[in-house]
């Protein structure tokens, strides 16, 4: 590659400190409104559902109705980013969101809030959730070169961190126990934000340059509820990986099924304490961001994630093994930081080998049934935990580790984002060079 064709691939001039480009910033930002909005809806819901109910049950069914609707709407969603503009998409998931926090004032403001409004309230937020969530990981890859994309979805995931763990969720409850109406009323400022942001991101963030042509015909809704399905088993790696991240998922779901309670319980921490227990993970969490591109930088993408899931897996075995506060603790931060930095790499790894058409879809059919298939971890690990709280932390720990053992040498022939070619042109804004040098392999194939 020339010096010149280097300095292009940087796509530093004119673009900032950060060489992510202007455009980036902006979705940086709208991004980071959109995070602390999510920060206050979790943190306020429980509160809110709390002072409307001492059912256990129906206050334990937040959490369930917040996740359902990636159950019903990842799939559809997905066909939505790869279809309309995806600054649109971005702006509509986070305008209806506004909207749902000003009607939230008002229930609150008029002392009309009832539990099952609160619910249908948390249903179709989640749902706007989906859209958002499908339309800003399609969107980075169309501003950001390949090369960059760890460095790019590193600090969107530090931001979250940061403003999700260290910010939104202790102020909130500070806030809350002042008056409601104030952290209710950010989530207004905050989607609102987001909202405005995104509707004036550039064309190049469109994803329109992912559409068929003019005149093409369009396949019809309902076809393309399967098309996301189709190219991850179409290709060897991304099926593999997503059985495996499958697999993975449901054994830490049992594994951290009971946190609460084995901190409690097992460990002794008081009740006033958790929280402080719980940003031990966050803090890991940070760090992780923050290292997460340089280690793929020096090791390459493949060998830092099944590096990465090998620790989850041994930190989580030694939490059931040795339940020692001050242990579980520094286990708890490199578990968390591990986890971080193989999600980091993971996005940007399909990111950078689904053609940016089928973003959205292939995006909404792994989350659909990845994280549907947490819940039967939570209840598997729920089930274990008759037998002794710090049991499924070691049977899910040791079976964690065993699978990372297992698909060790697979993960280490992932490739760097770098030197995949879907067959998508480079960003534009940035001029960086998207397909590999002649005479030069791919690093994987488009689909087996």
């Amino acid at each position: 590659m020339t010096a010149a064709a280097g300095r292009a691939a940087g796509g530093e001039s004119g673009r900032g400190r950060s060489g992510l480009g202007r455009t980036f910033g902006t979705v940086f930002t709208a991004n980071l409104a959109s995070s602390l909005g999510d920060g206050i809806a979790r943190t306020v819901s429980p509160l809110l559902a709390a002072r409307l109910t001492d059912d256990a049950l129906l206050i334990a069914g937040i959490a369930a109705v917040a996740m359902l609707p990636w159950l019903f709407f990842a799939l559809p969603a997905g066909i939505l980013v790869d279809r309309m503009d995806r600054r649109r998409a971005l702006a509509l998931a986070a305008g209806v969101r506004t909207v749902l926090a000003v009607g939230l004032v008002v229930l609150v403001a008029t002392d009309s809030l009832t539990i099952w409004w609160l619910y249908l309230v948390i249903f179709v937020y989640g749902a706007c959730e989906t859209l958002y969530d499908g339309a800003i990981r399609a969107v980075v890859p169309s501003i950001v070169p390949k090369a960059k994309l760890p460095r790019a979805n590193a600090r969107i995931e530090g931001a979250e961190l940061v403003v999700q763990n260290f910010a939104a969720a202790p102020l909130t409850s500070v806030l809350f126990a002042v008056a409601v109406l104030i952290p209710v009323g950010g989530l207004v400022a905050a989607f609102g934000l987001a909202a405005l942001l995104a509707a004036f991101l550039p064309a190049v963030a469109s994803g329109k340059q992912f559409h068929a042509p003019a005149g093409e015909a369009v396949v019809p809704f309902r076809r393309q509820l399967a098309d996301g399905w189709r190219f991850i088993i179409g290709n060897r790696m991304l099926r593999t990986l997503w059985f495996f991240s499958i697999g993975t998922a449901i054994l830490f779901s049992a594994a951290s099924a009971t946190l609460v309670l084995f901190v409690l319980d097992t460990l002794a921490v008081p009740e006033a304490a958790f929280g402080a227990f719980l940003l031990a993970g966050a803090i890991g969490g940070l760090l992780g961001s923050m290292v997460a591109s340089r280690l793929q930088a020096r090791f390459g993408l493949g060998r830092v994630m099944a590096a990465m899931n090998l620790l989850c897996g041994v930190t989580t075995l030694l939490i059931g093994l040795w339940p020692q506060p001050i242990w579980v603790v520094v286990m708890f931060a490199l578990g968390s930081g591990a986890v971080t930095i193989w999600n980091i790499l993971m996005m940007s790894f399909r990111q950078a080998i689904i053609p940016g058409r089928l973003l959205g879809r292939v995006h909404g059919t792994w989350r659909t049934l990845l994280w549907g298939s947490m819940p039967l971890g939570s209840l598997l690990g729920g089930g274990l935990a008759l037998l002794g709280l710090p049991v499924p932390w070691i049977v899910g720990g040791g079976a964690l580790t065993l699978l990372a053992l297992v698909f060790y040498r697979f993960l280490t022939t992932l490739p760097d984002p770098a030197t995949i070619d879907n067959g998508d042109k480079p960003p534009a804004e940035t001029g960086a060079i998207g397909t590999l040098p002649p005479g030069e392999p791919p690093g994987v194939p488009a689909v087996d």
